[in-house]
């Protein structure tokens, strides 16, 4: 093998998408003094929302949920949230003590989307912290994790926990109260110090609802916090310092983090003061999952830690932070809302298209892993490091990690960071694919927007009938990968089987 290491512009890149993930922290404006015993988490009132201008909730899904046996439905929180501060010395170990510091009254919202068959309800409530890099409430772990959501009978929950999903930011959406006053005209956040104490109020509201229950009288078993991406940053310190307080929720999923954890504060410049690199405690009596896509580990390696009984790493060969399958599910629910006005990719014409590699199979096996370790099952099987420099030279693909069919017995190469030239900010988070199919593609020029190849000397792409000399040779090495896949905890059954029968109706090999 040789080094194939990626030119300085994608490494600028990346640290610039992380100075724009962090970005959506806002200041936070000054708030009454809190006692330490109000740091227990409140109750919330819950409230039906009006019908508003538009007649539905911000991010409602554009697809039929009721081909799935799934409703949905929109509720507000409303309370008197706490803020926090830092209680002694911060470390990198995670083991974070926090004192309350302010409270201030707020109102959010809470989307949930829910079997409507009681019988049909797993017992698990995924609650994802919505994201608002792009300066509004997205929902990118419900994309990625839709298909197992949906098949084993979860509920699931965003919370516009931020400020600027509820506010507004930099958009041209003004959050939730400036898309749509009628409806959400009496929302109040008071900011991201508050966001942590308002993550646990929603947390509570499905647990021990005080008004109209969002779960519909769904009766709780397993809570699980989830967070992508810059929600990811937030949820590491939320399970570093608030869930010893709050013990809220029974798991966490943090996917795309990186090495350094949001502020408690809620204050951007107060990254500087958080502990670098930060890791997750672990001395927790709940699981967490970390998941890491080949686009988040030049970013987050200097976090990794050793996996304990309470902390499980992923990290992701052939993978992207986004990819096309979030890209094509999510896409037209954030139409439907947002319209012309939705956050865009933006990629430059003629450059390699979105990866679409194995991402969502991996988050569908993490995501029932967790269900099963959170109750008090076994533990998820670790995960090899990947190396996103040291490169396979005749695929381009990455070596170590977590390596699912789509990088075991490949067919084009996959990656997790882009050439981003005449790009927008978000572009370089989709990652690349490039088909083999001799170096025919306006990208296929051995250099750094060349996915395959991004350095000279050339090297040309595999040639997929000496590769797979048969059509029933490479079905039989997919089946055989998928096996493994599934024997070492990385693949679900069911997508196994998925991922066999679409290359058996490919027409891949001789």
């Amino acid at each position: 093998m040789r080094m194939l290491a990626r030119l300085s512009r994608r490494s600028v890149t990346a640290t610039a998408l992380g100075a724009l993930l962090c970005g959506a922290v806002l200041a936070t404006p000054l708030a009454a003094p809190a006692t330490a015993s109000s740091v227990a988490t409140a109750s919330p009132t819950v409230t039906v929302p009006p019908a508003g201008s538009h007649g539905f909730p911000f991010l409602a899904a554009a697809e039929d949920l009721g081909s799935y046996g799934y409703t949905e439905s929109e509720y507000f929180i409303s309370g008197t949230a706490t803020s926090y501060a830092k209680s002694g010395l911060w470390t990198s170990d995670g083991r974070w003590n926090v004192r309350a510091s302010g409270t201030a009254a707020y109102k959010s919202r809470l989307l949930v989307r829910r079997p409507a068959d009681p019988a049909k309800f797993n017992g698990t409530v995924v609650v994802e912290w919505l994201n608002v890099s792009g300066q509004l409430d997205l929902s990118p772990d419900y994309w990625f994790e839709r298909d197992e959501l949906l098949r084993e009978g979860y509920a699931w929950v965003g919370v516009s926990a931020q400020a600027v999903g509820v506010n507004g930011g930099l958009g041209e959406i003004k959050g939730l109260t400036g898309w749509d006053p009628a409806r959400y005209g009496s929302l109040v956040h008071p900011g991201d110090a508050f966001a942590y104490d308002i993550f646990s109020q929603a947390g509570q509201a499905l647990r021990t609802p005080n008004g109209p229950n969002p779960l519909g009288g769904l009766p709780v078993r397993t809570l699980l916090a989830d967070g992508e991406s810059q929600s990811a940053g937030f949820m590491t310190t939320y399970v570093n310092a608030v869930q010893p307080v709050s013990k809220v929720y029974d798991g966490f999923m943090v996917h795309s983090n990186s090495a350094i954890a949001s502020p408690i504060s809620g204050v951007l410049a107060d990254t500087l003061l958080m502990p670098n690199p930060s890791r997750i405690r672990t001395d927790l009596a709940v699981p967490t999952f970390v998941v890491l896509t080949e686009t988040d580990v030049p970013g987050a390696a200097t976090a990794r830690q050793p996996d304990t009984s309470s902390v499980v790493h992923w990290e992701l060969a052939g993978t992207a932070h986004g990819d096309q399958w979030a890209f094509d599910i999510g896409s037209q629910t954030v139409q439907k809302s947002a319209g012309s006005a939705a956050p865009s990719p933006d990629c430059a014409a003629g450059s390699a298209p979105f990866n679409d590699g194995p991402g969502h199979w991996a988050m569908n096996a993490a995501l029932r892993h967790l269900t099963v370790w959170a109750r008090g099952g076994a533990r998820p099987s670790s995960g090899q490091p990947l190396s996103t420099v040291l490169r396979d030279p005749a695929t381009g693909l990455a070596t170590g990690g977590v390596r699912l069919p789509d990088v075991t017995v490949p067919t084009r190469t996959l990656t997790g960071s882009r050439d981003t030239t005449g790009s927008g900010v978000f572009c370089g988070l989709y990652g690349a694919r490039d088909p083999w199919n001799g170096d025919a593609d306006a990208w296929d020029r051995h250099d750094d927007g060349d996915p395959s190849d991004p350095l000279f000397p050339a090297t040309a792409e595999p040639v997929l009938s000496r590769l797979y000399p048969t059509h029933a040779d490479y079905v039989s090495k997919v089946r055989t990968a998928a096996q493994m896949s599934v024997n070492a905890g990385y693949l679900l059954p069911e997508d196994a089987a998925a991922i066999i029968a679409a290359a058996q109706d490919s027409g891949i090999g001789g």
